[in-house]
């Protein structure tokens, strides 16, 4: 399993990679594509809606179940990814590149609660 240690994890299992102008591109981990098994249906925000940290954003429906998309941080979503409507498959097959989410403009700063990679890990006993 990869956790890139550039990137900072949540306990929801979302990877936020922070850019130079204070926005986040978010994506979900390589450990949680792996748990929810072939993702067949990405349900996204739209631009320009708010989203909170510790929120409901949306959904991911796999072979398995159907999981909620909580957010790690709070602000404008900017940009959604829009290629997941027509190939949700990325969000296994890359999930830290073609498999991101969604850009969003942060409301403050980054929460505390985040974690590095090497927490992360930890977190989930690996």
């Amino acid at each position: 399993m990869e956790f890139p240690p550039e990137l900072s994890y949540s306990q929801e299992h979302f990877w936020v990679r922070q850019e130079d102008d204070g926005q986040v591109v978010l994506g979900i981990s390589d450990y949680a594509q792996d748990q929810l098994g072939k993702v067949v249906y990405v349900d996204l925000p739209e631009a320009g809606d708010q989203v909170e940290a510790g929120q409901e954003m949306g959904a991911v429906e796999s072979a398995k179940s159907v999981s909620d998309l909580i957010s790690p941080v709070s602000g404008e979503v900017l940009e959604v990814n829009e290629s997941l409507a027509d190939d949700p498959a990325a969000l296994n097959d890359d999930p830290y590149g073609r498999g991101w989410l969604a850009r969003v403009k942060l409301e403050e700063s980054l929460p505390a609660g985040l974690m590095s990679a090497a927490q992360y890990a930890k977190l989930l006993g690996l």
